[in-house]
């Protein structure tokens, strides 16, 4: 009955102690506990002094920080290869499936089926498999494509995977967006005229790319360099970008008046008789003939190449893998497309990083990643991506890739900009005074100290010996 009492009295003293003097946030519980204790007066005074020990001894500490984060790894809860049955259960967390499940989905997605304990809020979607892009199929070839549509989080950029048989063309056409392309398989013979009657041949090869400004009318064919011709990634600076609603000649010509057109050309109309009636988009056709094999143009041809050899490119080496970087410092014409081709070996990561302005869109070309984005606001979730899936980062979005396979993981990160751009979550705290980290993060010196000043981009296993950077 006495602590209850006093218990009681303490805490209306306390009260009144807090509103009359205005005690600051940082002044502890005991110190106004003291305070209290003289103000009662001989109420208190005859109180059992271990019953004021009781009281004063469950007080918090004058500084408290938040508990620490987990010491839970939350490794990946399956990885590929794994033959069991996927679960949504993650240790004490989640149960088992007792429904109809896809599993060969679940299977694709353990970080979406069992999220590490990590992921909070919501990020929404950032993934999209061209496997589940209706396809387009023609004869000579097919197409299929990824706009906000199906992605609503891709609201700058947009993809279209394309393939042509040997010889196969993708006809004469311009569009409102810029076309940045990277080769996969094969070779293309690349034909343009500019606004000024400069005339462009080239051919890309796998791995390299090319480059159109919007309006720029261009057209594409395979080579018979290879006998299956040729598969390319097509990006657009446009989220909304829809692959039919490109400006083909063969549909323009097929609505307007033959009398117009024979005008137009300076021919009779019947040397107009046999042009298709609708579209072709893709269609067979004899292999091309050698790039020096084209008009020559009274205006020269364009200063400014349309396609760019990154497949000759040599690769910086790195500690768990290689970089190769190409924006519009090197393939000038490029004004609006830059991209990193990464490649990261088994154990080994794209560091914690984000991206100031631009929102990166990534293809994913072979191996097994994990990404988690981290959107503010502790809004963070974690996807996984296999060879042919999209992936999409908005801009300052903290993120990392990790290579969760056994073999080379190689993806290209694709942005809307001239000039490629990312911070290092690592150099920025290695650059920064040790005293702020270690406040901020409860780190030891030693740790800190061992913090990398260069820009790794590429970490390797946490064994790995080796020190190759880069400050692409």
């Amino acid at each position: 009955m006495a602590f209850s009492k006093l218990f009681t009295s303490v805490a209306c003293a306390l009260a009144l102690v807090s509103v009359s003097t205005g005690a600051p946030a940082n002044i502890s519980s005991s110190s106004l506990l003291a305070s209290a204790v003289s103000s009662t007066g001989s109420s208190l005074a005859t109180a059992s002094t271990s019953d004021l020990s009781t009281a004063t001894s469950s007080a918090p500490p004058t500084y408290e920080t938040d508990p620490p984060a987990s010491d839970d790894p939350n490794y990946v809860a399956w990885t590929p290869g794994y033959t069991g049955t996927p679960e949504p259960m993650r240790g004490s967390l989640g149960s088992n499936v007792i429904g109809p499940q896809n599993i060969p989905l679940d299977l694709q997605n353990p970080d979406i089926l069992a999220p590490p304990t990590t992921d909070h809020g919501s990020v929404g979607s950032a993934k999209w498999p061209f496997s589940l892009s209706p396809n387009r199929l023609q004869t000579g070839g097919w197409a299929r494509q990824q706009n906000s549509a199906v992605l609503p989080i891709a609201k700058e950029l947009a993809g279209v995977d394309m393939r042509l048989e040997a010889g196969a063309i993708r006809e004469l056409h311009w569009h409102t967006a810029s076309e940045w392309a990277y080769v996969l398989k094969g070779s293309v013979q690349v034909t343009a005229v500019d606004q000024l009657g400069r005339n462009f041949v080239g051919t890309a090869n796998a791995g390299d790319l090319w480059f159109f400004p919007p309006g720029i009318p261009h057209s594409l064919q395979a080579t018979n360099a290879t006998e299956y011709g040729s598969e390319f990634l097509l990006v657009f600076d446009s989220g909304s970008f829809d692959e039919d609603g490109t400006f083909l000649i063969t549909d323009w010509l097929a609505h307007v008046p033959k009398e117009v057109i024979a005008k137009n050309f300076q021919a009779s109309i019947s040397a107009f008789d046999e042009i298709p009636g609708q579209e072709l988009y893709i269609f067979p056709a004899a292999s091309p003939g050698p790039d020096n094999d084209f008009p020559t143009s009274p205006y020269g041809t364009v200063p400014l190449p349309y396609t760019f050899a990154m497949s000759q490119m040599p690769a910086t080496p790195l500690s768990g893998g290689s970089v190769k970087i190409v924006d519009s410092h090197i393939f000038n014409i490029s004004t609006t497309t830059a991209v990193a081709e990464v490649t990261v070996e088994p154990g080994a990561m794209r560091e914690l990083h984000w991206h100031p302005t631009q929102d990166e869109w990534t293809y994913f070309l072979e191996g097994n990643a994990r990404v988690t984005i981290f959107a503010a606001q502790s809004n963070a979730q974690t996807f996984d991506f296999q060879g042919g899936d999209i992936g999409y980062v908005p801009a300052a979005n903290g993120h990392y890739v990790e290579n969760t396979g056994n073999t080379t993981l190689r993806f290209l990160e694709i942005f809307k900009t001239a000039t490629f751009q990312d911070v290092s979550l690592a150099q920025w705290l290695a650059l920064i005074p040790p005293a702020m980290v270690k406040e901020t993060l409860n780190l030891d010196d030693e740790t800190i100290a061992h913090i990398s000043k260069v820009k790794q981009i590429v970490v390797g296993p946490a064994n790995s010996t080796s020190t190759n950077t880069t400050t692409a």
